[in-house]
């Protein structure tokens, strides 16, 4: 009996250097990881949603008429707002792409905002809306930080399912799959075209 007790004590022994390197425990902490920073690039995309309806009543107090921009962004916000993709669905790609999608016509929608703004010297000159605006560049550089660290741990994830011995380990115990990356937006991926017009 003691035999049969040592040799499982031995046993045991030999294996916990194999089942401490499989990376299971890992992998796990590693999604976890992603979902967090997808949460909190939700929470930053959240903050910029709830400025919009402030920052369109302001203008919309100064420049009535713009009743086209300020409704092209409310109904941006809209789809945006509504548009939503849970953790469970981060592997799937057509469901990011939808997101980011509706983010990135929010985006488009308030830089049309933006720019019926500078037609206004009176409304940038106000105090709400500057405040509003300053929040709004806040909340557009949180988003920005939020999915850097969402796009990290994505890749550390992904690289840990994919590196022997987690890659053995995942696909006899975890079955996960590589979650998506937060793509930059098609805009992005064209240079800004600057006219400097022809002096006279």
């Amino acid at each position: 009996m003691n035999r049969r007790i040592a040799l499982m004590v031995l046993l045991a022994l030999c294996l916990a250097p194999v089942l401490s390197g499989c990376g299971y425990n890992s992998m796990q902490k590693n999604e976890e990881t992603v979902n967090a920073a997808w949460g909190d690039l939700e929470a930053a995309l959240q903050r910029r949603a709830d400025l919009i309806p402030n920052l369109v009543q302001t203008v919309k107090a100064a420049a009535a008429h713009e009743k086209d921009t300020l409704e092209a962004v409310t109904q941006a916000r809209a789809k945006a707002t509504q548009t939503t993709i849970s953790p469970d669905n981060l592997s799937d790609p057509q469901a990011l792409a939808r997101f980011q999608a509706a983010q990135s016509g929010l985006s488009q929608a308030l830089s049309r905002l933006m720019v019926v703004v500078e037609r206004y010297p009176d409304l940038k000159a106000n105090q709400n809306f500057l405040g509003l605006q300053h929040q709004l560049e806040g909340a557009e550089n949180r988003i920005n930080v939020a999915r850097q660290r969402y796009n990290e741990a994505v890749r550390i994830f992904n690289t840990s399912i994919r590196t022997f011995p987690n890659s053995m380990t995942n696909s006899l115990f975890l079955h996960l799959d590589r979650k998506e990356f937060y793509q930059a937006d098609e805009a992005a991926h064209q240079a800004p075209k600057v006219d400097f017009g022809k002096g006279s």
